[in-house]
């Protein structure tokens, strides 16, 4: 069992001081998911990767007496994953721009290049397809957090959602192929 599993163990049975010892273990890891995630960003962005790790850090802590329970590391990056696409998508949309229309241009997800985010217009299209998702097929919508928005690998989504190599590179690529669809249709062609 690792030092994160431990820690976040004691994190569900209330350890008093627990939660501050979480931090500088996967303090690193958080980082750098962070850091790929905002490499290519457009330049003149404002958010650098300690930030976006602190305010994720943030959330997924909560307030005082609002103690955090993660069964394993796994759920505690995927946890992550979804705190920094939270906030990702809410400074997208503060930008005020258009979902769609407007010039943007539409996101191809058979090119996509996980290591960088897409245009805001683009990262919108793609978290309301990704809702979608995420009513129908739960699994498949956490591993394209996983992999698209905490940078991990095949394997160590499978991992953390605790499903084998293939049938994560199965989901991946129905996740894929469906999102590509929600985000290429014309309104009348896609899902409700």
């Amino acid at each position: 069992m690792s030092e994160v599993t431990r820690i976040l163990e004691a994190i569900g049975g209330g350890e008093p001081g627990a939660l501050e010892r979480l931090l500088p273990l996967v303090y690193d890891e958080l980082r750098r998911l962070a850091a790929a995630k905002l490499a290519h960003e457009a330049s003149g962005q404002t958010l650098q990767a300690t930030a976006l790790v602190h305010e994720a850090y943030l959330r997924l802590v909560g307030g005082a007496g609002n103690e955090p329970r993660f069964e394993t590391r796994g759920h505690f990056f995927t946890a992550a994953a979804e705190a920094m696409r939270r906030i990702l998508i809410d400074r997208a949309r503060s930008k005020g721009r258009q979902k769609r229309g407007g010039g943007a241009r539409r996101l191809e997800l058979n090119e996509l290049d996980l290591a960088s985010l897409p245009p805001d217009d683009d990262l919108l299209a793609l978290d309301e397809a990704l809702t979608k998702l995420e009513r129908e097929e739960p699994v498949k919508a956490q591993l394209v957090k996983l992999r698209f928005f905490a940078g991990l690998t095949d394997e160590q989504a499978a991992a953390a959602l605790g499903i084998s190599r293939a049938t994560a590179a199965r989901y991946w690529s129905f996740a894929r192929a469906w999102l590509f669809h929600e985000i290429t249709a014309e309104p009348g062609e896609r899902r409700t």
